[in-house]
């Protein structure tokens, strides 16, 4: 039995190890990518649904605001909450960026049990232009991000463009971990799953589309109950017969937990929001988890030789991964002695996320139901 043991493993941690470098060559060739170019610039409104002036909200609204575009931008930001703290944010951006298009929707009403989509579809009728761009308000992006963006979404037959992004860490030691989540696990993971055939994403950290596409496919309405709301604009999407494109560049995902229950929560709804996504593909990133596996062969195997030097190859291939992202833009200075340290949290997230549960959301609890929708508990 224990040989038995033994060999499932060590096979996993072979097997997980292959995986880590065909992952760091795939980050490579991504930050190799060409650019597209324009056809003509065309007027842009940027979506930024809030809640709350969480860590940071200034600065990374702020990106936003100051984008190297030649055409007219409007950011258009909301929130339903009349007190909501976010409120003071917008009215300093107004006047830190005079000359810039930036308006603020506060509307109670909600559409459903998503209050993201709630607080878009509140804000829609204020929106200016045709190109829409949706994203969460934790992202940060260059100034060049429109400018590279829209040539994609002009390509013949694009319906949609999203973005990956990359870990930036704002405050401490947990806020770190959970970068480092996104860099040496979540970015490599779907760039491995696109390769392979196996992924069709699409993000929050970006969601580009016409007013002509998101009419096409029901409107912001259509996803208000539904926890994976980015995830289903793009399938929806593609079952009209149209591409989603990936954007060959990283945009940035700040991250603010102070706590390691902060962490652990945040990670358990984005897990289990991924595993009713995507079920297969969800199980099948076991393969993502070499180190925990090479540990355990190392008692199983009376800490031989060859186990000691599995565990040693584990550790090398996976320190290949955070290296290849640290060059991509988007990001803070990759935490790669974290990686050890991050394999097993990731490993244990990966596990607790099969337990039922609800889901934490913003200081708001949810219970899921097996066709991904949610409703407030």
């Amino acid at each position: 039995m224990t040989s038995c043991l033994w060999l499932v493993c060590t096979l996993f941690a072979i097997i997980g190890s292959v995986y880590a470098l065909l992952a760091s060559i795939l980050v490579a060739r991504f930050g190799r990518s060409p650019k597209q170019h324009f056809t003509a610039a065309e007027d842009v409104t940027l979506l930024k649904p809030l809640y709350g002036a969480e860590s940071g909200l200034a600065a990374s609204l702020s990106t936003f605001c100051n984008q190297e575009y030649p055409a007219k931008v409007q950011v258009l930001a909301g929130v339903q909450d009349p007190s909501d703290p976010a409120i003071d944010v917008i009215q300093n951006l107004q006047k830190q960026f005079p000359n810039s298009d930036i308006d603020l929707v506060v509307a109670p009403r909600g559409a459903g049990g998503n209050p993201k989509i709630s607080n878009i579809v509140n804000m829609f009728p204020s929106a200016k232009h045709d190109i829409l761009v949706l994203s969460d308000s934790d992202m940060r992006v260059a100034p060049e991000y429109l400018r590279e963006l829209i040539p994609l979404l002009q390509q013949p037959g694009t319906g949609l463009v999203t973005c990956l992004y990359r870990g930036c860490a704002l405050t401490g030691i947990w806020s770190r971990m959970a970068a480092a989540a996104v860099d040496q696990h979540f970015l490599p993971s779907v760039l491995v799953g696109i390769s392979l055939g196996l992924a069709k994403p699409c993000f929050g950290s970006t969601i580009a589309l016409r007013r002509t596409t998101l009419t096409q496919i029901g409107g912001f309405e259509a996803f208000a109950n539904t926890l994976a709301d980015d995830y289903a604009m793009g399938d929806a999407v593609r079952c009209r017969g149209l591409k989603v494109e990936i954007a060959p560049f990283t945009v940035g995902h700040t991250f603010s937990e102070a706590s390691f229950s902060e962490l652990l929560a945040h990670e358990l709804r984005w897990a289990r929001t991924i595993r009713l996504v995507d079920p297969v593909g969800y199980l099948g990133s076991i393969v993502t988890h070499p180190l925990p596996f090479a540990l355990a062969a190392l008692p199983l195997s009376g800490f031989s030789a060859i186990a000691w030097m599995i565990l040693a190859g584990t550790l090398a291939c996976r320190l290949f991964v955070p290296i290849q992202v640290e060059r991509l833009p988007g990001g803070g200075k990759s935490s790669w002695w974290l990686s050890p340290l991050r394999d097993m949290l990731s490993f244990a997230v990966f596990v607790a996320s099969f337990i039922p549960g609800d889901v934490n959301w913003r200081g708001r609890r949810y219970s899921v139901g097996s066709d991904g929708t949610v409703t407030p508990i």
